[in-house]
C-alpha cells in the first residue's frame, strides 16, 4: 500500500463523501433500514448518524480499509451504536447465507472492483424477505456528459481509489439478480455533473 492510499486517500474520501448534498442523500435513505443490517463499504461510518435505531437490532459493517474503519469506530462510539466491524472486500462476504433484513449500500458500487460479483454476494445473505437500499452516483443521462464521463474515468480511478463516475447502476443491479422496487434520480445540488448523478431507492432479490 502506497503512502498516498494508507494516510491521504482516507482523508480525502471521508470529505468527499461527506459534503452537504451527498449527506443529504444519505438522510433520504438511511433511516429506512431496520432490523438485522449489513452495511457493504461502511467507509469512515458518514451513515451512521443517520440510522433510526428504534429500528435496528443489529448492524454489520464491510469495508476492506482497515484507516477508514478506525474512524468508522470512533463514530460508532459517539453516536451510541454498536457495530460489528468485518475487514473484508464485498466480492466474497464472509457472512452466512438469507441473513440480513437490511443490506444499505452507498456511493460503493463506484468502487469495488467485481461489482456484480460482490452485488450476487450481496443478495446471498440477504433474507429471501429483505431489501437493499442504495444510493449511487453513476453514469449521467445526457450524452455529453456521459462522454465526459468516460473520457476521465480512468484517471479519476487512480486518485479517488479506484472510483468509476460512468457505472450504471441500474443495470448492475438487474444483471446481479435484483428487481428494482424503487428508484429516484437526479443530479445534485452544487456538484459537477460529471460525478453528480445519483440513482437511490429499493431493491429485492429474484429467486
Amino acid at each position: 500500500m502506497s503512502l498516498y492510499d494508507k494516510y491521504i486517500l482516507p482523508k480525502f474520501l471521508n470529505c468527499a463523501c461527506g459534503s452537504k448534498p451527498i449527506q443529504y442523500q444519505r438522510k433520504k435513505v438511511v433511516p429506512h433500514a431496520e432490523g438485522i443490517v449489513l452495511e457493504v463499504g461502511i467507509g469512515s461510518g458518514l451513515n451512521l448518524p443517520f440510522y433510526d435505531k428504534s429500528k435496528i437490532s443489529q448492524i454489520w459493517g464491510l469495508d476492506p480499509s482497515e484507516e477508514l474503519s478506525v474512524m468508522a469506530r470512533k463514530t460508532a462510539e459517539e453516536e451510541g451504536l454498536s457495530v460489528n466491524f468485518i475487514s473484508s472486500g464485498a466480492e466474497e462476504i464472509p457472512l452466512p447465507d438469507n441473513h440480513f433484513d437490511t443490506v444499505l449500500i452507498t456511493y460503493t458500487m463506484c468502487t469495488i472492483p467485481e461489482v456484480v460479483r460482490a452485488n450476487i454476494e450481496i443478495k446471498r445473505v440477504l433474507k429471501n424477505t429483505g431489501k437493499l437500499i442504495f444510493c449511487e452516483h453513476g453514469i449521467a443521462p445526457d450524452a455529453n456528459i456521459a462522454k465526459w464521463q468516460s473520457r476521465i474515468d480512468p484517471f479519476w480511478g487512480k486518485i479517488a481509489g479506484g472510483c468509476h463516475i460512468n457505472r450504471n447502476i441500474p443495470s448492475i443491479l438487474k444483471d446481479s439478480g435484483f428487481k428494482i422496487v424503487e428508484l429516484d434520480q437526479m443530479y445534485l445540488p452544487s456538484t459537477p455533473k460529471i460525478a453528480g448523478y445519483n440513482y437511490w431507492g429499493f431493491a429485492v432479490g429474484i429467486n
